[in-house]
Order: structure tokens, then sequence, then C-alpha cells
């Protein structure tokens, strides 16, 4: 028996069977283990340790934290928020007159070994960006006796619109950071 002898409801089976399979297997890639463009970052955190946002201090919590503060002082960072064992600082940059950059950090440190005269500083630093955004609006004026008129008084407002927030990355930049709380630690008493 060939396949034209065979019903019209066969030959709708056999050309099904061969698609199927090859929709089954295109559909393979949709499960695999690297996020497609667009979805979201949660699907590529590893929560693997690393050394990148963390170091260990030979001194208090509280000593760790305000060597971390002067560190941060001694860069030109504005200090929003300071507490024996948390610290947040700020510093703004604006590389050209349309972008604005800020880099918040995050700073938290806890007691560590069984006298507690050791400390871990953990560090989060983000990079938020700015530009300029140009905003435009056109005024009319109503006239009682006449009704009313549109004139072209337009005013152009420029403000401030954040386009982007990151958190940095680098260990280098972690590595620069801790190296100065490090120095700042030793000269505290």
């Amino acid at each position: 028996m060939t396949l034209f002898s065979l019903p019209p409801v066969h030959l709708a089976r056999r050309a099904a069977l061969p698609l199927a399979l090859l929709l089954s297997l295109s559909g393979c890639s949709l499960w695999s283990s690297k996020p497609a463009p667009g979805h979201s970052a949660y699907q590529a955190e590893q929560f693997q340790p690393n050394e990148n946002f963390s170091r260990l201090f030979d001194a208090s919590a509280e000593t760790t934290c305000e060597a971390a503060r002067r560190a941060l002082l001694s860069q030109g960072y504005v200090i929003t928020q300071a507490k024996p064992a948390s610290i947040n600082g700020q510093k703004s940059f604006q590389p050209d007159g349309d972008t604005h950059l800020e880099i918040t950090f995050t700073i938290v440190c806890v007691p560590d070994g069984r006298d507690k005269n050791i400390a871990t500083a953990y560090v989060t630093a983000q990079q938020d960006r700015y530009a300029v955004k140009k905003s435009s609006s056109a005024t009319s004026v109503g006239v009682s006796a006449i009704g009313s008129i549109s004139l072209p008084l337009s005013s152009t407002q420029d403000s401030m619109v954040k386009v982007g927030s990151e958190t940095i990355l680098a260990p280098t930049f972690y590595d620069r950071f801790f190296g100065l709380v490090s120095r700042e630690v030793k000269d505290l008493p």
C-alpha cells in the first residue's frame, strides 16, 4: 500500500506527525537556561558566594561603619543617612550638559566573631542616569465677548528624568573602596 492510496484522513494524520515533531523541537529553545532579551533580570541571578560586596575588617561594626563614612566623605560623597551600623551616601556627576549621574552607596556593618570584635561590611553601589526632557506647553486666551482665541504663547520647560538605574558590579570599584576603608580603620582608635 502506498501513501497515495490511503484515504484523505490518514494523509492528514501522516502530515501532522512530522509537523508536530518539528514544533515540539522548536519549542525546546523556549526553555533554555539563558533568559531571552526582555526577560526579567532575576532569572540570571546566581546567588553564589563572592567577595565583591563584602569584606571582613579587624574592628567592631561601629568602627567599620565610621571608617566607611569617612571614606565616602573623603571622596566628596554626601552622607544621607548615618547610623552606628549602616551608612548611606550619594555623589552626583554631570559628564555633559544633558546627562546627570548619581552613585548611591548603601553600607551595612555586621559584627562577627565570638567577641564581636571583627565586622563584615556589606556594600552595594547603585548608579542612576538622568537625562534632560524638554516639554512645551501652549496657551489659549478666552475673551467673553468674542469667544476663545488661541494664541501661540508657548513655553519650554526642562526637567531631569530618570532613564536608567543599575547596581555597580565591577569588582575593581569595590576593591578600591574597601582599600580606602581599610586605611581609615587603621587610622581610627
